[in-house]
C-alpha cells in the first residue's frame, strides 16, 4: 500500500520498526536501578487468567513496568516539570519527516558525549521535523543492556540546543536519556531541547508540541538518510508512554 505524506510517497506494507519490546524476561534492557519488568496471570482464588493452567478461557495478566526504564518509550516536557504535562495530550500528530544519523560518541573528560559539531556534520544542512541518532558502535546487546550505573553516552547541551534552533520537534536517541546518567539532577539536554527556563513556572516558549523518544535500536541494515517516521504511543495520561517508533523509505 503506498501513501503520500508531505509530497513524498512511502510504501506502508514495509515498516522499518526502530522500537525494543518490553518482556519480563532477563533479556529485556533495563535502566535506572529497576528490575525486570513483570507480567502475570491475575489470581482470584484458585481462578488462574491463564488458559494454559486450565481454569481460564482466557490469558488474563497484569502489567508492571516503567517506560522510563524498560524499554523504548516517548515524553514531553511533563518529565521535567512541576506541573503535570502528558505525551497523550502533547503529541496529537504522528507522521514527520525525519534524518537518520549515526554518531561515534566522544571521549571528553571520560565521558562519551554527542556534540554539537557531530549533529552539525551529520545533518549537513538538513533540517527535519524529527531526528534518529544511531549511536557507534551499534551492537546486539543494546537491546538487553542493563545501563544502570554504567555512564552512558548522552547529548551536550549546544547539541540540544542546536537541535531545537533548526526547528526539530522530534529527538530520538537509542540510550536510555539523552543527559548524563549523574548529572545532579541539571538535565541540561532535556531543558535545553525542550526549552524549559524554569520547571516551577513554565515559560510560555517553552516546547509542548515536542518529544524525546529514548531506548531506540535501529538495525545496522538500516542506512543514514532521509525517512517518514510514524511515532505511535500508547494512550497514557502520563509523561510517558511506550512507543513503537516506525520508519518508511521515501
Amino acid at each position: 500500500m503506498l501513501a503520500l505524506i508531505n509530497n513524498q510517497e512511502i510504501n506502508l506494507s514495509k515498516p522499518i520498526d526502530i522500537s525494543i519490546p518490553l518482556t519480563n524476561t532477563n533479556e529485556n534492557p533495563i535502566a535506572w536501578y529497576l528490575d525486570k519488568p513483570e507480567i502475570d496471570p491475575v489470581k482470584v482464588g484458585d481462578w488462574i487468567g491463564k488458559v494454559s493452567e486450565g481454569k481460564s478461557s482466557t490469558n488474563f495478566n497484569n502489567i508492571f513496568f516503567n517506560p522510563h526504564g524498560h524499554g523504548t518509550h516517548t515524553e514531553c516536557l511533563g518529565h521535567i516539570t512541576r506541573d503535570f504535562y502528558s505525551i497523550n495530550q502533547c503529541l496529537k500528530q504522528f507522521f514527520f519527516t525525519a534524518e537518520l544519523i549515526s554518531v561515534e560518541p566522544k571521549n571528553i573528560n571520560g565521558d562519551l558525549v554527542i556534540t554539537l559539531e557531530q549533529i552539525e556534520n551529520a545533518l549537513n544542512n538538513k533540517m527535519p521535523e524529527a531526528i534518529v541518532i544511531r549511536t557507534l558502535p551499534n551492537i546486539e546487546v543494546k537491546k538487553h543492556k542493563k545501563y544502570s550505573h554504567t555512564n552512558p553516552p548522552y547529548l551536550a547541551e549546544d547539541a540540544a540546543v542546536f537541535i531545537r534552533k533548526i526547528g526539530i520537534q522530534h529527538l530520538l536517541i537509542d540510550l536510555p536519556s539523552v543527559d548524563r546518567e549523574e548529572d545532579e539532577g541539571k538535565l541540561l539536554a532535556h531543558k535545553a531541547f525542550w526549552n524549559v527556563k524554569n520547571i516551577n513556572n513554565l515559560n510560555e516558549d517553552a516546547r509542548l508540541n515536542c518529544t524525546i523518544t529514548e531506548l531506540i535500536f535501529v538495525d545496522n541494515t538500516i542506512l543514514d538518510g532521509s525517512y517518514i517516521l510514524n511515532l505511535q504511543i500508547a494512550s497514557f495520561e502520563n509523561d510517558a508512554s511506550p512507543s513503537k517508533p516506525i520508519l518508511y523509505k521515501i
